[in-house]
């Protein structure tokens, strides 16, 4: 009987979706359109802060920044003090909102000045108030010479993350550390309801791991490009096949990077949709308004209300 109310209530998901139309997603924040590609959203419990990657077109420059809510809306955007000429992306809060986990390819101490593979790395502070400590790096188990990417972490501490291994499926797939006090555990991969031969990448895993949403690529049920699934676990802790989310979270477009606010029950995520089409303009601030502002190809981080039960 647990096992069938699991399949209703993720069909229940997906008929939600299909009910709504592409005007009830919406860009997080007009504000943000000053970039021209952002990327890895996540937002505070206390919804009054949010952080996110901002890139060059072509994403040669990866950097952290940050808006904080205040009487008249959110602020304006500001880079996090640590990030320099390396690479930075793929902010995650704790669920206490005091340790910003993230992915970059600095060195692992100052006195060096080339590059490392990407690894995962960790800021810390003792209440919102207080400034952010210098970055550390996760270190091993979960960081190795592969390259890891999206954490995100649990409300115990266990965290998920993305890797390339021969080791693997396939192409990117998705591993998690148990954190047993201090101490995180060996990666385990996860099994073929998740991961496959294909890519598998930029997971969200809930507070209490009871589901998890990511995107794979180019799959047979999918819209064309990255789509985001979800997966929830039975009752016996196991992860049941993944769903596409649909119509109109997916697209023929990139859709990747989802944040799950469980508090007020909203999918935030990035997509490169676009839906921009030939006009007249009456001036040039005219036209520099519609592509900025549309949904014009670049990524930009949309949201959407939806229900997981």
């Amino acid at each position: 009987m647990k096992k069938i109310r699991l399949v209703i209530s993720l069909i229940l998901i997906s008929n939600l979706l299909s009910a709504q139309s592409e005007s009830d997603i919406t860009q997080f924040d007009k504000a943000l359109n000053q970039f021209l590609n952002l990327r890895d959203f996540c937002i505070s419990k206390d919804g009054k802060e949010a952080f996110f990657t901002v890139q060059s077109p072509n994403q040669e420059i990866s950097q952290l920044a940050y808006i904080k809510k205040n009487k008249t809306g959110w602020s304006q955007p500001e880079l996090l003090p640590f990030c320099d000429s390396y690479m930075y992306l793929e902010p995650f809060l704790s669920f206490d909102n005091n340790r910003l986990f993230f992915v970059s390819n600095r060195p692992l101490n100052d006195s060096i000045n080339e590059k490392k593979d990407f690894d995962i790395w960790y800021v810390e502070r003792g209440n919102n108030n207080e400034v952010w400590s210098k970055p550390k790096n996760v270190g091993k188990p979960i960081n190795s010479e592969l390259d890891e990417f999206y954490p995100t972490v649990s409300k115990n501490g266990n965290i998920y993350f993305t890797m390339v291994s021969p080791d693997g499926f396939g192409k990117d797939d998705i591993y998690y550390c148990e954190l047993k006090g201090d101490k995180y555990l060996n990666p385990v991969l996860l099994d073929e309801n998740i991961n496959s031969a294909g890519y598998e990448f930029n997971a969200f895993i809930s507070e209490n791991e009871d589901f998890i949403i990511y995107s794979k690529y180019n799959e047979k049920d999918g819209q064309g490009s990255g789509d985001l699934y979800i997966s929830k676990k039975d009752t016996n802790g196991n992860w049941k096949k993944a769903i596409n989310l649909g119509i109109p979270v997916n697209t023929k477009y990139m859709e990747y990077c989802p944040f799950y606010d469980e508090q007020n029950q909203i999918l935030y995520f990035t997509s490169k949709r676009n839906n921009i089409y030939p006009r007249n303009f009456e001036t040039i601030s005219d036209f520099k308004k519609y592509i900025n502002e549309s949904n014009n190809g670049l990524s930009k981080i949309y949201k959407i209300s939806l229900k997981i039960k």
